[in-house]
């Protein structure tokens, strides 16, 4: 299979990447090396393919429309895997107008390049649990109005849904969006705040806490994602939704105590208010994965943070 993944250099793409030669694919990544966080991280986290012949890094701009076309015309993917994007719910309330930009404006290039590639190519999109917004009822099912995004990052993730809608109903594009519940494992995103809580416990240093601690995040490894994007990619067609999480909610005060645990640090807890933005809880309801992707995520999350202090502590 040949596979065209959009952000590849990153923390999920890296994985997915990684996971699609292992199977004997052949895999083009587009990434810009967008400075969101520092490009040689990016770099590293593609070390181990490039040594693959069935592996292509092209360094372009998901919003430039010419080099998008051309690398979908030269690659005609089986299938695009679009990972790309402005992460990230409070940078986005700084700028909003860039995450419009690249999020949606970025996936319709992609689509449009997509529905030029002859035999159709499925398109398997990353969508987010922010787009459920603040809510008190929990899981959160597939089924479940999001009308109302409290972020500009989860606007934009909502709005590609739609335009992903639409593309299937005009040019019969195989479209499947992805909701992903906060990801977590080796190669983590610096800006992340396991990795942020890692590095701070670690050196002794106090970790913030916003609020009382009692706010809750569907912590998703990183394997059990890749896992899902895979089964996605293997069943994409027509126009479906789902949630990729754990199921399992932690506690922030529990997140802290337990990455202590882990690194075999007491956390230093230094008290701060809530930030706009933020949301009480994500809770995800992965029945419609499991019935119709096959998803079990197996890794809990004691493991999977042990595995993430492994790979920390061998990377540094």
């Amino acid at each position: 299979m040949k596979t065209l993944v959009t952000g590849g250099a990153g923390f999920i793409g890296s994985h997915l990447v990684d996971r699609l030669l292992a199977d004997g694919g052949r895999v083009t990544v587009l990434d810009n090396f967008d400075p969101f966080y520092p490009e040689a991280i990016k770099r590293a986290n593609l070390a181990d393919a490039a040594r693959s012949p069935r592996f292509r890094l092209v360094e372009a701009d998901i919003r430039d429309a010419e080099a998008v076309d051309r690398v979908a015309r030269e690659t005609a993917p089986d299938a695009i895997v679009h990972l790309a994007a402005m992460a990230g719910v409070r940078p986005s309330i700084e700028r909003p107008a860039v995450y419009a930009d690249v999020n949606v404006v970025g996936t319709v290039r992609l689509m449009e390049a997509a529905c030029r590639v002859e035999p159709r190519p499925r398109f398997v999109y990353a969508s987010s649990s922010s787009v459920y917004g603040d809510r008190d009822t929990a899981p959160f099912r597939e089924s479940d109005p999001v009308d109302d995004p409290v972020s500009p990052y989860a606007a934009s993730k909502k709005a590609c849904e739609l335009m992903a809608h639409a593309f299937q109903h005009l040019h019969g594009l195989p479209v499947t969006g992805l909701r992903f519940f906060t990801a977590y494992g080796p190669r983590n995103r610096p800006d992340l705040a396991i990795a942020k809580f890692a590095d701070l416990i670690e050196r002794g240093r106090p970790v913030p806490m916003f609020g009382d601690g009692s706010t809750r995040r569907d912590y998703t490894y990183v394997g059990d994602i890749v896992d899902g994007i895979v089964a996605a990619i293997e069943n994409c067609r027509g126009c479906h939704l789902y949630n990729l999480g754990n199921s399992s909610p932690i506690a922030l005060r529990d997140m802290i105590a337990a990455i202590g645990e882990a690194v075999g640090k007491e956390p230093i807890v230094e008290r701060h208010p809530e930030q706009p933005g933020d949301v009480r809880q994500t809770y995800a309801d992965v029945s419609r994965a499991e019935a119709e992707l096959g998803y079990r995520p197996r890794t809990t999350f004691a493991e999977g943070l042990r595995r993430y202090v492994e790979w920390r502590r061998a990377a540094t």
